[in-house]
C-alpha cells in the first residue's frame, strides 16, 4: 500500500472538527492499509492522527529533528521514529518516504511544508499527488486565493488543477488513491 506524508498542526485547534478530521483521516489510512509519514509529535492533531492510524492497523513513521524532540514532544510509540539533524533533512526525509502528500489544518509550518512540496511538484522534482483536506472550510480562503492567482496570470490552471481538495477524509483519499493507481 501507499505512504502518505501528512502536514498538519501540532496543536488541536479551536474547532473540535479539526481534531476529529485528523482522527478520521488516520483511521481511514489505517483501515486501507496505508502508512502515515508525518512530523513525529505525540501531541495535538499530529499525535491524534498517528494514534488513529496505528489503532486502525496502519503504520506510522515520524520524522523529527533533534532540536524538536523535546519541544514537539516526540512520539516514541510509532512504527518508526526517524531523528534527523535539522528541518531541511526532516522535509527531505518525509518527502523521500512518501508516495503522496496531504495537508490538514495547521499553522505556518504546515503551510511552508505544503507549499514546498507543491513547488517541488511544479518544478518536476516529483510527480506525487497532493491533497488538501478542507475541514470545516479551513482552507477555503486559501483555495480561493489560489484560484485568483490563476485569474491574475501568476499560476497556470493546470498546476492549480493538480492540487486535489475535498472536505471529507474518505473522499480525499479516494481521489489520491486513484491518482496513485494511474500509470506515470
Amino acid at each position: 500500500m501507499s505512504k502518505f506524508c501528512v502536514y498538519l498542526g501540532s496543536r488541536d485547534g479551536r474547532d473540535p472538527q479539526f481534531l476529529a478530521a485528523a482522527r478520521r483521516f488516520g483511521e481511514t489510512l489505517g483501515r486501507r492499509g496505508h502508512t502515515l509519514v508525518y512530523g513525529g509529535a505525540r501531541i495535538g492533531m499530529m499525535g491524534a492522527l498517528a494514534e488513529a492510524t496505528m489503532a486502525a492497523g496502519g503504520k506510522a513513521i515520524g520524522v523529527m529533528p533533534d532540536h524538536l524532540v523535546e519541544r514537539e514532544q516526540a512520539h516514541h510509540g510509532l512504527t518508526e521514529l526517524i531523528r534527523v539533524r535539522n528541518m531541511h533533512e526532516r522535509k527531505s526525509s518525509m518527502a523521500g518516504h512518501a508516495d503522496a502528500f496531504v495537508v490538514l489544518p495547521g499553522g505556518i509550518g504546515t503551510l511552508e511544508e505544503f507549499f514546498e512540496a507543491w513547488t517541488w511538484h511544479y518544478l518536476g522534482l516529483h510527480d506525487k499527488p497532493i491533497g488538501v483536506l478542507d475541514t470545516a472550510g479551513f482552507y477555503a480562503p486559501l483555495l480561493s486565493f489560489l484560484d485568483s492567482t490563476v485569474e491574475h496570470g501568476f499560476l497556470n490552471g493546470r498546476t492549480r488543477a493538480e492540487l486535489i481538495d475535498a472536505a471529507e477524509p474518505e473522499a480525499l483519499l479516494d481521489v489520491l488513491e486513484a491518482r496513485l493507481a494511474m500509470p506515470r
